[in-house]
């Protein structure tokens, strides 16, 4: 084929998936329905089966860290199983405030064999070709550094991005494409597991009782997992993962909320039963419909609007009647209500399973488990990523090349993101992740319907590099015994937790952001292969350690400072006193958002001992903004005269010592005759 011919025939297939990119959006827009109001809760106290779940085990590593894991309790010969291990540096001493978590093990989550990675290279293979077979002596690898310096990793998906716009000519265009198909499975594969972590970590903290991890180590791991895909999360400052913790709680727990609302009033006008699945923490993330077959034929020719069900329906499907797979008897009452067998009046009806839907979705709820077609849930999950594996690989649209059907694909996008049309939702990844783990932790259905579900989900991958329940346990047990030996020598994770504190020291040697981005550009440019290391020395180290200090008492200022009207109430004064203490003796090098937060906590306090702190704070950090915040406090005419004069007193100090002050603010302070 010439090359004419060859131009003529990608034209028009662009044109033809524009206009079915088009035809979608309309189609989308045109059906799409009101969503009922969100239920106000959805959970119970699950807290105490929650408890009896797991336990926590410490091992202290060489060198000053913790190395913390939960483990599944199982009465097996096997003993518990381990699930989650986190690296704690707490440079050998016992003080919270210069701890470090570092990295985040799930033991399920294991390096792909050959034959799984030759899988993942092949354009639209959607289906797992074989498990992995043995994890050798390897420790396992981490699915995040919790706190790594370099920062390069937020640049990653710009290079990514670059690589698949460049690539674009025909004699390379089959080699990009499996590049991209195994990136996108490699990414969905860490996914899965961040997903799995996540809830584990979610139902551990629930458990209650004493935890190796304090609460804050919790709500910090979940949020740095949560917001790991976002372009600049692992940019964020730590006293803003607090707030990230509790908006994705929020829109989780309203998703929870709307979803679980949305499925019941649809099963109930559909005329089909209605029942969550709840975790060990009492949580509803999933729910499952079914069908009686004494309604089957009493609603023969009843209309079925299945908009938010996407299941087929059930009034016009002979195999109800004749259903062969699970079933279950239950007995309810004249007002349609579950009651105990024997119950006067009780009615007995014979239920069939439809369908397993994640509750935890955008927009509506996703089905997971169709028990009728089990192909209903994969085609809908490969359908999307088909068409974005044509577009990105094959075509590599954008909108200077093929305005058509990039703008026909934004619409598409832009629709089925809107309207929540069930088609490849990025959350249907952690739906699966977490039935998975529910059927694991917990018994929220009958073994014989635990156990074709389980089939149904491993049926129902798109990725060829995740392995199979039975074969994950075997290898979590084997991952884990990695860890601990690999742990337990000097050139394991000694060495490695050696090396990324000589990284950390950079920041301390270099506090330029010239010089620390001038190594992080080497790091990125060389995708990874330089690592700019400082010599550890005790002074070097002496100084991280007060630096770490630093930053949490930094951290704390600066919550407090976001969230309170009224310190002394809305804080734990005694701590935040002991912060501002720290700051007032070795604050000398606290930032400007700090020195803000110093600022507003002195004009909410009532406490004298805490408005001195504070002022001791803003003489102590050499800036030229802590001193303009001291001269604002001696100009207020409506602060008392006593904080005025001691304003002043630190202002006379900062000029005679030398500190940072604007030349304005100096002719200030020099003309203040209480200074002269």
């Amino acid at each position: 084929m010439n090359f004419t011919n060859h131009a003529n025939i990608r034209q028009t297939l662009l044109r033809l998936l524009c206009a079915v990119g088009i035809s979608c959006a309309v189609i989308a827009l045109a059906t799409a329905q009101d969503i009922p109001a969100a239920a106000d809760g959805v959970s119970n106290d699950g807290s105490g089966l929650a408890r009896e779940l797991f336990r926590t085990e410490s091992t202290r590593i060489e060198g000053g860290a913790e190395l913390i894991t939960i483990f599944e309790r199982k009465d097996t010969p096997d003993g518990d199983l381990p699930l989650v291990s986190v690296l704690r540096d707490d440079l050998g001493d016992d003080r919270p405030e210069n701890d470090r978590l570092r990295y985040i093990w799930l033991h399920t989550y294991t390096r792909p064999s050959l034959a799984q990675k030759l899988s993942a290279l092949v354009p639209f293979l959607y289906f797992r070709t074989t498990n992995k077979g043995d994890v050798g002596k390897s420790p396992p690898p981490p699915i995040a550094d919790l706190n790594a310096p370099s920062g390069a990793g937020g640049w990653d998906p710009v290079f990514w991005e670059v690589f698949r716009r460049a690539l674009t000519i025909d004699p390379v265009r089959f080699a990009k494409t499996s590049i991209l198909q195994y990136r996108q499975n490699k990414e969905d594969y860490k996914r899965t597991a961040i997903a799995t972590t996540l809830a584990v970590l979610s139902i551990y903290e629930g458990a209650g009782g004493e935890r190796a991890l304090t609460q804050q180590e919790l709500h910090d791991i979940q949020a740095r997992l949560s917001i790991k895909d976002e372009l600049l999360g692992g940019h964020m400052q730590p006293e803003n993962l607090g707030r990230a913790y509790d908006r994705n709680l929020e829109k989780v727990r309203d998703q929870r909320a709307q979803n679980w609302e949305l499925l019941r009033q649809t099963s109930e006008r559909q005329g089909l039963v209605f029942e969550p699945l709840l975790m060990p923490d009492g949580t509803a993330r999933h729910a499952i419909l079914w069908v009686a077959q004494e309604d089957a034929l009493k609603n023969r020719g009843r209309k079925w609007n299945g908009r938010f069900l996407n299941i087929k329906n059930p009034w016009a499907d002979a195999k109800i009647l004749s259903w062969k797979g699970y079933r279950e008897t239950r007995w309810y009452d004249s007002e349609d209500r579950e009651v105990a067998e024997g119950t006067p009046d009780a009615i007995k009806r014979t239920l069939v399973p439809l369908a397993i839907y994640g509750l935890e979705n955008p927009k509506i709820p996703t089905i997971l488990v169709d028990f009728r077609s089990n192909a209903n849930p994969k085609m809908r999950e490969m359908s999307k990523r088909a068409l974005d594996d044509v577009l990105n690989g094959f075509v590599s649209v954008s909108i200077f090349g093929d305005l058509p059907l990039f703008l026909g694909k934004y619409a598409y996008d832009y629709v089925t993101a809107k309207r929540g049309i069930d088609i490849d939702q990025p959350s249907r990844l952690r739906s699966y992740a977490q039935l998975k783990l529910l059927l694991q932790l917990s018994d929220p259905l009958n073994e014989s319907l635990e156990g074709e579900v389980s089939k149904r989900l491993e049926s129902a991958t798109l990725n060829p590099l995740q392995n199979d329940s039975v074969v994950e346990e075997r290898l979590a047990r084997a991952q884990y015994a990695n860890l601990m030996a690999w742990a337990g020598t000097h050139t394991g994770l000694e060495k490695t937790l050696a090396n990324d504190r000589r990284e950390e020291l950079v920041r301390v040697k270099h506090p330029g952001f010239g010089t620390r981005m001038g190594f992080n550009l080497a790091h990125v440019f060389t995708f990874g292969a330089y690592t700019h290391r400082e010599t550890s020395t005790p002074d070097l180290m002496a100084k991280m350690d007060l630096k770490r200090r630093l930053d949490y008492h930094e951290r704390y200022v600066r919550e407090v400072a976001y969230r309170t009207n009224d310190p002394e109430i809305d804080s734990n004064s005694e701590k935040l006193k002991h912060s501002l203490a720290f700051l007032s003796q070795d604050g000398s090098d606290a930032g400007g958002k700090t020195v803000r937060a110093i600022a507003k906590i002195f004009s909410a306090a009532q406490d004298d001992d805490t408005r001195s702190l504070c002022l001791a704070g803003l003489y102590k950090i050499n800036s030229e903004g802590a001193k303009r915040e001291l001269l604002a406090i001696y100009r207020n005419n409506q602060v008392t005269p006593h904080w005025r004069e001691t304003s002043a007193r630190y202002l006379k100090l900062a000029l005679d010592e030398g500190q940072r002050i604007s030349k304005n603010d100096v002719r200030m302070i020099t003309g203040i005759t209480s200074l002269e």
